[in-house]
């Protein structure tokens, strides 16, 4: 009778030991368990990049990043990762273009959050004469001197092409010298000497090595992009991105936020 005793309570041990382990375990749908899928353009990043491993260190919930434009042609646009199925439980891009595909249906309308504000800057490479942009009249001299500009495929690149210039009264001058930027960021192309001068969003500027920040644009001229957040309607993973959201707009998130060139707007979840 020994053995079979021996045999019956390392069987109940077992199964204890078993029941107390499926207890402990989150279910699938757990966020601590499922990562959060994000996809994000160019303006936010910087922001995303040091954000991402603070939540997780907070909630133990994994972030997955993809990154691509706003709009635009190039295959890793956000839009067109999207459209080829590509799974995305949040996507942070420049609030028009969030609203495009929410109107496609690739976002879920009424799911849209607006996260920050982002000014265009100026930059040169590193070395050359920093140019006084400090007032209307200095940048368009800027620009018409300058043998060559970089300008962003998406939305300040927008802007550039088919307002700030003609504000300025110099579009037709300046447009030939000018060259969209779609696979890099504009920062590199100015680093590698390939322009004279680059114009982008702040937060995607200062990043990058080689280049010389010169500041905003003028208050005249200036445009601000709001890049929002909305939920992608591929998204299988509704309380890890609700955690994610409520940190990226949390009193924390607000420094490091401020810190890559971007201004806060969102109100804590």
């Amino acid at each position: 009778m020994k053995p079979f005793a021996l045999s019956t309570t390392r069987r109940a041990l077992l199964i204890s030991a078993g029941l107390l382990a499926a207890g402990c375990a989150q279910q699938p749908g757990s966020t601590s368990r499922e990562p959060v899928r994000l996809m994000t353009s160019g303006g936010f990043t910087e922001a995303h990049k040091l954000l991402a491993p603070q939540f997780t260190a907070q909630t133990g919930v994994v972030v997955e990043s993809a990154y691509g434009s706003s709009m635009g042609a190039s295959p890793t646009s956000i839009p067109n990762r999207l459209s080829k199925g590509e799974k995305a439980d949040v996507v942070i891009l420049a609030r028009g273009a969030l609203d495009d595909l929410a109107a496609k249906g690739l976002v879920r309308n009424g799911t849209q959050i607006d996260l920050v504000r982002s000014a265009v800057g100026v930059a040169v490479k590193k070395g050359a004469p920093i140019p006084d942009i400090s007032s209307e009249d200095k940048l368009r001299q800027v620009l018409l001197n300058a043998k060559s500009i970089a300008y962003s495929a998406s939305a300040s690149g927008t802007y550039y092409e088919t307002q700030m210039l003609k504000k300025l009264g110099i579009h037709d001058q300046v447009m030939p010298k000018s060259r969209k930027i779609v696979t890099e960021r504009v920062g590199t192309i100015v680093a590698r000497g390939e322009a004279e001068i680059g114009l982008q969003q702040v937060s995607e500027l200062l990043p990058i090595e080689g280049i010389s920040y010169v500041g905003t644009l003028p208050d005249s001229v200036q445009h601000y992009t709001i890049f929002s957040a909305g939920t992608a309607s591929t998204s299988t993973n509704p309380q890890g991105l609700e955690q994610l959201l409520k940190y990226y707009t949390s009193p924390a998130a607000a420094k490091t936020i401020r810190d890559t060139g971007l201004e806060p707007i969102a109100r804590s979840r």
